[in-house]
């Protein structure tokens, strides 16, 4: 006899108070029931049709629908443990399609399952993958409100439900695609270890790179920064300082500024090895950039800038949260200048770029400076220019980075 799975209401014996959603499994006559955690109202119950009704143009249309998607999800997963059962044998109840129910979401869950990769790439150093791999599913419990789900679950049209939310809450291509990498990376692993067979969830998800105009500062706008009275509001004067600062050491990325040393600078030379690449870089310690770090440098701490204002105590956060607070605070000062750009610590990298192609700087000198290992990918920067190559020192960079910052 055929095992049948439906979904019926259990309505609340208060008038008026939300009711259970119940799957229903029957098996040789006998029925086995399911509760949910899912609670709704017997509106949004259509019981000849026995599917979910979502509300219009309330709060509750949203978390109907979401409740509808879950029982879709559900009974995707009952119907495949009842053909398991249906191949393998005859032989079998309807508790134990209940129970391998119960037990399923545990052996397969995506939650689960990414939270061991996480703690795998921590044992192992990988802190930023970390990072990336727990920003990822957070993202992904926001997009599922809370609820794990198995493996099985994820399909083409679950992308394409998640490719809508990541572009409902303001997501970018690139951010999409960021996103989209790492769960791609995670589901192969859970097919590789036998988790799921692969139903190809990725065949038309975009994870790419998608060209886009960065924003720069105009030479003119810089000099209206650099002078602009902050006196009274000190934590701008020093988001706008660290601003400058990235600008003249040739856009230096801000991690790589938090984590600069006073041991880094020796005979007027600041070396250091780039976070993002470990790319080794020296350059002349200006005037300009002098100034700055004599302005804020402290005794106690070994770092050049108050970036990192407790040393050994999760520096890591401390840098995220400063990043945080100082693009807060540069998009402040943009609004106040009326500047026609989002100000951020990327900007500072963008300028420096920008005014160095004005200045007719080769391409291959600002390929090296800014850190990237072909023309091609500086050439994203700084549209098309001349391409043909250079040798390449410290000294011709520091001559180009005097030529740059000299009218600031």
């Amino acid at each position: 006899m055929k095992t049948t799975v439906k979904v019926t209401f259990n309505p609340s014996t208060v008038d008026g108070r939300m009711g259970t959603i119940v799957y229903l499994v029957t098996r040789h006559r006998k029925i086995r029931q399911i509760s949910t955690c899912y609670k709704v109202f017997p509106s949004e119950w259509d019981d000849q049709q026995s599917v979910l009704v979502p509300p219009s143009n309330c709060k509750r249309t949203e978390i109907v629908k979401s409740i509808a998607q879950y029982v879709f999800w559900d009974l995707k997963i009952l119907n495949a443990i009842v053909a398991k059962h249906d191949n393998q044998s005859n032989d079998y109840k309807a508790d134990d399609i209940i129970a391998d129910f119960k037990s399923y979401v545990d052996d397969n869950s995506l939650f689960i399952f990414m939270g061991s990769i996480i703690n795998t790439l921590i044992s192992q150093n990988q802190k930023v993958t970390a990072k990336n791999y727990r920003s990822v599913l957070n993202n992904i419990k926001r997009f599922l409100n809370g609820k794990d789900i198995p493996f099985d679950v994820i399909d083409s049209e679950f992308m394409d439900l998640y490719k809508k939310y990541l572009l409902s809450v303001g997501n970018t291509a690139n951010t999409m695609s960021f996103n989209n990498r790492i769960v791609r990376a995670v589901y192969n692993k859970a097919v590789e270890q036998g988790l799921t067979i692969d139903r190809l969830p990725f065949s038309f998800v975009f994870t790419g790179a998608e060209m886009k105009r960065r924003s720069a500062l105009s030479l003119e706008d810089l000099k209206r920064l650099r002078n602009l009275n902050l006196h009274i509001k000190p934590e701008l004067e020093f988001a706008r300082d660290i601003f400058i600062f990235l600008f003249l050491c040739r856009g230096m990325s801000f991690k790589d500024a938090a984590f600069l040393k006073k041991t880094d600078v020796y005979e007027g030379i600041i070396s250091y090895r780039r976070h993002k690449e470990g790319q080794l870089v020296q350059l002349k310690n200006e005037d300009k950039i002098d100034d700055i770090i004599k302005r804020y440098s402290t005794k106690d701490s070994p770092y050049l800038l108050p970036i990192i204002s407790n040393p050994g105590e999760n520096e890591e956060k401390q840098h995220d949260t400063a990043l945080h607070m100082t693009n807060k605070r540069l998009k402040k000062i943009a609004k106040k200048m009326n500047l026609p750009i989002e100000l951020t610590t990327l900007v500072a990298r963008h300028t420096w770029a920008k005014i160095a192609k004005n200045k007719g700087v080769h391409i291959s000198l600002i390929m090296e400076a800014l850190g990237f290992k072909s023309i091609k990918a500086t050439q994203i920067y700084l549209d098309s220019i001349d391409s043909s190559s250079i040798t390449v020192n410290s000294s011709h960079l520091d001559k180009a980075n005097e030529l740059i910052i000299s009218e600031l």
